[in-house]
């Protein structure tokens, strides 16, 4: 058995990558550190016990950033690239397509959380891997998900979402209800996304943080918010 971990990221580059962020802190120093937390998110899947079996992909966005990618990723990630501009297609079509491969579960996760913790992901995995259909769901602090875990590509539950929204995971739920779906949630984490979220990543990182503990090293994002803090302090 092999689960495929695929995060979902637009390959950062100047100008495309963080647009809220960027706007704060610039357009470079918001693509170096999308970057890092590629990199992170990267880790907490290769941290994932061998033995577990699971294989790491960058979803990626556009055609033609391949190599950026590659750079950034472990050597052992496999590539997909995002099919369609809306999101529940991108989410739809990868999950197909890790099927259609042969891996016996799909779990998705956002690339803005450079230090969710690995042991969510090892529990989203032993869940899907429970007998029967079932779906696993990390909601996130602003009412999305930061991951999706699912066994079988179920339509329903990407159409007609509004993405974007605090909606979003709430309706999740109540679609896989819909269709008799069982649901396993995941603690809470959160994106970086904004100066917000971002100050929250430095309380983590410091040690400060009331709401987010025992969250992964994260350590490409820790030595760049390190050598970058006097540009970017809140």
């Amino acid at each position: 058995m092999s689960a495929a971990i695929g995060i979902i990221r637009k390959a950062p580059q100047p100008g495309r990558s963080k647009t809220r962020l960027a706007t704060a802190i610039g357009e470079v120093a918001a693509s170096e550190l999308s970057a890092c937390f590629l990199r992170d998110v990267a880790a907490a899947i290769e941290a994932v016990p061998e033995a577990l079996g699971r294989r790491g992909y960058g979803v990626y966005a556009p055609a033609g950033a391949e190599h950026i990618m590659h750079q950034l990723l472990p050597a052992g990630f496999g590539l997909l690239l995002q099919t369609g501009d809306d999101l529940g297609y991108v989410l739809l079509g990868a999950m197909r397509a890790f099927l259609h491969a042969g891996h016996d579960g799909v779990l998705l996760v956002n690339g803005d959380s450079p230090t969710l913790p690995t042991r969510f992901l090892v529990q989203a995995v032993e869940a899907l891997r429970e007998p029967g259909d079932r779906m696993v769901v990390g909601p996130a602090s602003d009412g999305g998900y930061y991951l999706i875990g699912l066994k079988r590509p179920h339509q329903h539950l990407f159409t007609q979402i509004a993405w974007g929204t605090e909606t979003v995971a709430r309706a999740t739920c109540e679609r896989a209800a819909e269709i008799g779906l069982a649901t396993t949630l995941l603690p809470e984490w959160y994106d970086v996304d904004d100066m917000q979220t971002l100050r929250w990543l430095q309380d983590e990182l410091a040690g400060d943080s009331t709401r987010f503990r025992a969250g992964g090293f994260a350590p490409a994002s820790r030595t760049f918010l390190n050598a970058a803090a006097p540009q970017i302090s809140p």
